[in-house]
């Protein structure tokens, strides 16, 4: 186990711990440990390119520990009203469609030898990422941001618009994929 993939895992760890602020109304500690978690994402990265080391658990366990972040904070922040329900059911499904179509990938590779599954995160999915991350952290923040509150409904429909963008962007790759007999590639 090396540190970056250690930071890693502590981001996992901090989610239990931001539902628990979301629920007893600790907004101020939810967002500390929502930035803390956000910003081991970006370090975590890092360090693993300077020390020389990435590794293939770390490539598998970052964009979970990603899921895991966006997907609880978005459903526990439309459980308590704050975001609509309909955006985490977006969120949710485009992860959820993410995930069916690596199982199909796979099923295709024991089948096809000749296909190979390469997890890289792409442009979309990283915009996609950061956007989710940004909408998170405003709404938690939203007793530093009153005044901008009114682009709260802008924020929303361009993080469901990114969302949805991404997904197609996804849906379609993986139609490609599956009939590429040289290569797949798929980005989480």
């Amino acid at each position: 186990m090396n540190f970056p993939n250690l930071i890693t895992l502590i981001r996992i760890l901090l989610v239990p711990l931001l539902v628990i602020f979301l629920m007893e109304g600790k907004t101020d500690l939810a967002l500390l440990t929502f930035i803390i978690a956000g910003a081991s994402d970006a370090i975590d990265g890092f360090l693993a390119r300077l020390l020389h080391q990435q590794t293939l658990f770390g490539a598998y366990i970052d964009p979970i520990a990603d899921k895991l972040l966006i997907n609880t904070s978005f459903i526990t922040l439309a459980i308590l009203g704050k975001l609509p329900g309909w955006l985490a059911v977006i969120i949710v499904s485009r992860d959820i469609i993410i995930l069916a179509g690596i199982g199909i990938l796979m099923i295709n590779r024991s089948v096809r030898s000749d296909i190979a599954i390469d997890i890289k995160p792409s442009l979309i999915s990283k915009t996609t990422t950061f956007v989710q991350l940004f909408t998170i952290c405003f709404f938690l923040a939203e007793n530093y941001v009153a005044g901008f509150m009114i682009t709260k409904d802008i924020l929303i429909l361009l993080t469901s618009f990114i969302t949805l963008i991404s997904g197609f962007h996804y849906i379609a790759r993986g139609f490609k994929n599956l009939g590429n007999t040289n290569n797949v590639e798929h980005s989480l």
